[in-house]
């Protein structure tokens, strides 16, 4: 662990970061579409608004539902929240009304605190019934307010400021849904000390965050590394936020790189891609950035190579998960290897395992991955059998499968779900997709397993062309061919128009195993 002095056991984040920027009121902490706020600001809207939730009834410990766009008042929820000691359930803002109604059931949240134009959405949840919402706090509507709602700047204004609550460093502090790829999603309990340490061993360190930064997440902040990316990292050391409520388009991600010159710009694998086929791509000379970050899933080589030659700077792939909160495995500034996740993050350490448990010493096998590290996940919510299964005393397994080379760096070879056994021997469908969209013709890929004829099991690749490309299916398996051993090349293809995604736009593959059972 590095030299890095421990909270106290009575810790309240949000005020934390309120002390470490109290000497910093007239600096510009958050940019948004509507406008902006200093740290000052920041700090009065955080405490005024803890006090509302108390006005309001809320008690320590209670839930409440976080859907909202990324803007000021996100941040300010959150932290408001975690300074009264109420415990924020922060939602992806892509979901079904089905899908809120069960996290609202499930964590059986007191408030929902919701941007008016997921407002219609979150009423369809709520009048499918099940949940324990009393109050209903709207951001930002142009428009008349449903019967008992009341507006977030009024719940600001009215509060009183209050001081904050004296929670424990391990108290549960804010919970993230996984995204429940397999099954209901999992209420994935995080501490009041969780969102420090990732901001001491990655946010400072490897990033090498300063008050002189100016930081853009593609990643939205419900997503455990969006919330580290624009909230807790910069606002630990004083940096400046832009955020966006829309989605991260090329084009939207262009106009904030221009307009507001960010110096550290955090994206995912499918972004940078995107961004790269775009014909709007701006110039070196028209964006300030000195740093680029990555995850969400591994970065293909070509397409850091690509960034790097186009703007000059570095994109920092890691991995990351809700259950460790940010990244634990990394690339550094200056020690970049595209196509690897890099080495341990310093306070974090990393094993790969048989199946049967046992630890791979050796190198360049596959193994799953386990992570031990101060800003583990205390358990999924009301589910016992998950977190057995995921969280074994110090470690934490990720369901991810890697190799671990003899420089001791690591490279993905897919989720433990998506692996696939070919002639009897692990294939990673990433390593082909990632070979298939070094093909200047390729955008995208995703690989699965399909059975021929004899109930084999043989790769299947889904292709989404660049625009105005084409390419036929023998000169797909040829390019591939020269590139991996035979046995991985892919025997089936279908080209799409695009992938299905989740709204952090990892693949989901599950999605595309289920079209070909469906097609039988």
């Amino acid at each position: 662990m590095p030299h890095i002095q421990p909270p106290e056991s009575t810790f309240n984040f949000a005020q934390h970061l309120l002390a470490a920027n109290a000497k910093r009121v007239d600096k510009l902490a958050l940019i948004d579409d509507a406008g902006q706020l200093t740290y000052g600001q920041l700090a009065d809207q955080v405490r005024r608004f803890a006090g509302g939730l108390k006005q309001l009834g809320l008690q320590r410990e209670q839930r409440v539902l976080l859907l909202m766009h990324d803007s000021s008042d996100w941040v300010v929820a959150f932290l408001g929240s975690l300074y009264a000691g109420v415990v924020p359930v922060a939602v992806n803002t892509l979901l079904t009304a089905e899908d809120y109604a069960f996290m609202m059931g499930n964590s059986r949240a007191q408030a929902a605190l919701v941007s008016a134009a997921l407002l219609p959405t979150l009423q369809a949840a709520l009048d499918l019934g099940g949940h324990e919402v009393k109050h209903l706090v709207v951001s930002r509507s142009a428009q008349p307010l449903p019967a008992g709602a009341v507006d977030m700047a009024a719940v600001i204004d009215q509060g009183q400021a209050c001081v904050p609550a004296s929670t424990h460093v391990d108290e549960p502090a804010f919970w993230l849904y996984s995204s429940g790829s397999t099954g209901k999603p999992k209420g994935t309990v995080h501490s009041q000390g969780n969102l420090f340490w990732t901001a001491e061993l990655y946010g400072k360190p490897v990033l090498g965050l300063t008050e002189n930064d100016t930081v853009f997440s593609a990643a939205k902040l419900f997503f455990a590394y969006g919330l580290g990316n624009a909230l807790s990292f910069p606002l630990s050391v004083g940096a400046t936020v832009v955020l966006m409520a829309e989605r991260p388009t090329p084009q939207a991600v262009f106009k904030r790189l221009m307009d507001h010159q960010p110096t550290v710009f955090y994206g995912a694998p499918t972004g940078y891609g995107g961004m790269l086929a775009s014909p709007d791509l701006p110039a070196k000379s028209q964006v300030a950035l000195r740093m680029c970050s990555s995850a969400g899933e591994a970065l293909p080589r070509d397409i850091g190579e690509r960034w790097t030659a186009q703007f000059g700077c570095e994109i920092i792939d890691g991995i990351g998960s809700t259950e460790m909160l940010h990244i634990f495995l990394s690339n550094r500034p200056g020690d970049v290897r595209y196509g690897t996740t890099g080495k341990p993050v310093e306070g974090y350490e990393v094993q790969l395992r048989n199946e049967d448990g046992s630890v791979i010493e050796g190198h360049d096998q596959i193994g799953d991955l386990y992570i031990k590290g101060p800003s583990s996940a205390l358990m999924y919510w009301n589910n016992r059998e998950k977190s057995r299964d995921t969280f074994r005393g110090e470690w934490t397994k990720s369901g991810d499968k890697y190799t671990r080379d003899v420089d001791g760096y690591y490279t993905y070879a897919g989720r433990n779900d998506d692996m696939l056994k070919v002639s009897g021997i692990y294939v990673s469908p990433f390593e082909v997709e990632a070979t298939l969209v070094q093909h200047p013709a390729i955008l995208e890929a995703a690989v699965i397993g399909k059975e021929d004829s004899d109930g084999l099991t043989k790769t299947k690749a889904f292709i989404v062309l660049k625009a105005g490309q084409s390419l036929s299916e023998e000169e797909v398996k040829a390019f591939v061919k020269e590139r991996l051993a035979p046995y991985k090349y892919p025997r089936f293809m279908e080209f799409v128009d695009e992938l299905p995604k989740t709204a952090t736009g990892k693949i989901q593959r599950f999605r595309l195993r289920d079209l070909e059972r469906e097609r039988g």
